[in-house]
């Protein structure tokens, strides 16, 4: 997973530097404009949006997936600037069925 991650993040333009007992999300967001992430994340990872979400103060978080199970976060600030805050593997949809807590 962590390879994957940082392929992403250096696909981006992010420069990431890890200490032994860093983890993804300890490091710093890559971050662009939102079409070129998405585009990335199509073209590549053959991630599509699965989840969508508002959050303070106006920024859109986004779940991606692929049938593959791979995953990435992205959230969207008011001016479009976007970033990757985290992204792996075994991904898996949950379908909630009436009545029954997930």
């Amino acid at each position: 997973m962590l390879h994957r991650s940082l392929a992403v993040l250096c696909a981006l333009g992010g420069s990431v530097l890890l200490a032994p007992t860093e983890s993804l999300a300890q490091t710093q967001a890559s971050c662009g404009p939102r079409h070129e992430i998405v585009k990335l994340l199509s073209d590549r990872y053959k991630e599509d949006p699965v989840g969508i979400g508002l959050s303070q103060p106006g920024q859109v978080l986004e779940v991606f997936a692929s049938q593959a199970g791979t995953w990435s976060m992205v959230m969207t600030m008011p001016d479009g600037k976007a970033c990757l805050i985290a992204a792996g593997d075994n991904w898996e949809m949950v379908t909630r069925v009436k009545g029954n807590p997930i």
